[in-house]
């Protein structure tokens, strides 16, 4: 099997998906609003709130997460109030969270201060903590350096002629 990035210069990262995921959530407010949705936030003053932003700025925000499907709005309304709406984690959402324990985890481990980190994610089951893990499909952890990159179906080639794969 031959490693994709030997040949690098044969294709483009135009329709590159890190770059289109950072589209949605790369800013620092879009990702603190889903932390907050992952610890169970729903309403916008709390989010505003806990996020430690304005509400033009949180209503911004929501509202693009809204739109990208990471969150819906649901109507709520309290005993003699007007309907107001919550926010939830969608399937897209809740997919997220790998991403939001990963970066957890790097934080923890490089960016944390003197005290630690400030939260721990422990299994319900048996109370260990848990921790993001790379895997293959078929079940095996994959440590730095036991894996390549090989064409995938959206890989734009600058050579149409070329259909050479590096998959086995």
């Amino acid at each position: 099997m031959k490693d994709l990035l030997e040949k690098r210069e044969a294709w483009s990262m135009a329709n590159c998906s890190i770059s289109r995921a950072l589209e949605i959530v790369g800013n620092r407010t879009a990702m603190l609003i889903m932390r907050e949705a992952f610890f169970g936030t729903r309403r916008f003053d709390d989010f505003a709130r806990r996020v430690g932003i304005g509400e033009p700025a949180a209503a911004a925000r929501l509202k693009e997460l809204t739109a990208a499907g990471l969150l819906e709005r649901v109507p709520y309304q309290e005993p003699g109030k007007r309907t107001r709406y919550a926010y939830q984690l969608t399937q897209k959402g809740r997919d997220f969270r790998a991403v939001i324990m990963a970066l957890r985890q790097w934080g923890d481990t490089w960016a944390a201060d003197e005290h630690g980190p400030p939260v721990v994610v422990r299994h319900e089951n048996c109370g260990a903590p848990v921790h993001a893990v790379l895997r293959c499909d078929d079940g095996h952890d994959v440590q730095p350096g036991e894996s390549f990159v090989d064409a995938g179906p959206g890989l734009i080639r600058l050579d149409p002629d070329s259909t050479e794969s590096s998959g086995g």
